[in-house]
């Protein structure tokens, strides 16, 4: 018999319908490779077995019921997915990726996890993440370095890199990551799976530990993208809770293999010095199927492209610089002693605030943070952040040009494979590059999706993005889906050695 987590999600569902198995024997075959295989991966930063078995007995109660009843039931009833370690889960922990919120066990869930419950998946744990979303390789995690399952000595990408690991693994059937400036799809291309960064607003971020809250994105990693669709549609829609959810009902995804008639823009300014020849071979293989599916292609400019990268992290780290202030050691995780405040020329409370930060923040949320705050100073605003949210909206108007001409922009995810654990260590700006095609979709405020189109000469997957205009996330996924009937690419899995 093939072994349970081979199973796509849609198939692993489909038995479960059909009575072939139960949630319980899927989410103890996950918890038993999560077991045989994360001290190699450390992919999760907590496992909640007896939750997700408690879980799982509940939906095969559910699934019998709907048996009997003959009824319908979601795709996601009685499927193990694990979640990033930047969104709350009830009773279980939230740390960030980080000391500073350590020991911290939200009292709610986030509004994307609390949609998928309520469809009936199975919580296994927390995945690992960059502290506070702030990396592209899952280094900074406080709690130790994820690993690719494609290679050990390769990082997975980040901040999702946990999350991505675990789907490429066989750990679960699909994860949820967040995508600020590439989190979902950078690390859904370094792993070989596919990742949907949705449109701004589409999934609510209630819940969700905030990095920079104009660019924050919660998003679904998957093994391929009908499988993503199905958590997609599961979690999207409007939120009351969140005073950024677009007033949209959940998404009809429409699974048309045909792309007669579509257009499709290639963007001169993706193709640049840097990127691997082998990764612009497999992105420009990937768009040729495409156009033999029906689709034209043709090429498009995005002009402002050589500015997103600064302009983002001035946005980014602003934002950050003010979502973190709240990190102090008064209402969540530890705290630290002070140093003796009045001999430091400081206040006893001022003391315990540097003390905690201090020690407890690791070195990318600090340099993120003071970067953030010169940028909000008084004198500075203007020159900084106000003049980078002006030529955000140029980035803005660029893709909505773009998609006058074309319905979907294809590129690539990042300009390499999978990098060595290490080898951005000493240098900030050169791990900055690694995003330098993923977050003008943020910054725009565009859906995204990554899907694997080949492998390098090293055997290490590569990645193609797909761009669609705002609420596109339909038309990204029948275009993923048509690709994938069309290739084999995604059904490939790593051999990973405990």
């Amino acid at each position: 018999m093939t072994d349970l987590t081979d199973l796509s999600l849609l198939d692993a569902a489909s038995a479960l319908r059909a009575g072939r198995v139960s949630s319980l024997e899927l989410t103890r075959a996950c918890l038993e490779r999560i077991a045989a295989l994360d001290p190699a991966l450390h992919a999760f930063l907590a496992v909640a077995q007896a939750t997700a078995e408690a879980q799982a007995a509940a939906a095969d109660r559910r699934l019998a019921e709907a048996r009997r009843q003959g009824e319908e039931t979601s795709p996601l009833l009685g499927i193990p997915i694990a979640v990033k370690d930047v969104l709350c889960v009830q009773g279980l922990p939230a740390t960030a990726g980080s000391k500073i919120l350590e020991g911290f066990r939200p009292p709610y869930s986030a509004t994307a996890v609390t949609r998928l419950t309520d469809a009936g998946a199975v919580i296994l744990g927390k995945t690992n993440t960059d502290e506070f979303a702030m990396g592209s390789s899952t280094e900074n995690s406080a709690y130790g370095v994820t690993r690719n399952p494609w290679a050990l000595d390769r990082v997975p990408g980040g901040s999702s890199g946990g999350s991505a690991a675990a789907v490429a693994a066989r750990l679960c059937f699909a994860a949820l990551g967040t995508d600020t400036g590439g989190s979902v799809r950078q690390p859904a291309s370094f792993c070989g799976v596919t990742g949907l960064k949705p449109t701004y607003g589409r999934v609510s971020r209630y819940g969700l530990i905030a990095y920079g809250s104009s660019l924050d994105s919660v998003g679904a990693l998957a093994r391929s993208a009908a499988d993503a669709a199905a958590v997609f549609a599961a979690m999207a829609g409007h939120d009351p809770l969140d005073s950024t959810s677009l007033p949209e009902p959940a998404p009809e995804i429409d699974g048309e293999p045909s792309l007669d008639g579509l257009r499709i823009g290639v963007p001169a300014e993706y193709f640049i010095e840097g990127l691997q020849p082998q990764v612009e071979r497999a992105v420009r293989a990937a768009v040729e199927v495409l156009r033999a599916l029906g689709a034209s292609v043709g090429e498009v400019h995005l002009p402002h492209t050589d500015l997103a990268l600064p302009v983002y992290y001035v946005i980014a780290l602003a934002e950050a610089s003010a979502n973190l202030a709240r990190y102090d050691g008064v209402r969540f995780g530890p705290r630290r002693p002070t140093q003796g405040g009045p001999s430091r020329g400081v206040s006893p409370l001022l003391d315990q605030y540097l003390s905690t930060r201090g020690e407890l923040f690791g070195p990318e949320v600090k340099r993120r943070i003071m970067l953030g705050t010169y940028a909000l100073s008084a004198g500075y605003y203007d020159a900084y952040y106000g003049q980078a949210q002006r030529v955000r909206t140029l980035i803005r108007r660029d893709f909505a040009r773009a998609f006058t001409e074309v319905d979907v922009i294809a590129c690539p995810v990042a300009p390499t494979t999978a990098f060595p654990i290490g080898v951005h260590g000493d240098d900030p700006l050169s791990m900055y590059l690694e995003d330098v095609f993923t977050l003008p979709a943020n910054l725009a405020g565009v859906p995204g999706l990554a899907l694997p189109v080949g492998f390098d000469d090293g055997g290490l997957p590569i990645g193609m993005q797909l761009n669609g205009p705002a609420l596109s996330e339909p038309l990204l996924l029948r275009v993923g889906h048509a690709y994938q009937q069309a290739t084999d690419w995604h059904r490939r899995a790593p051999t990973v050695t405990a």
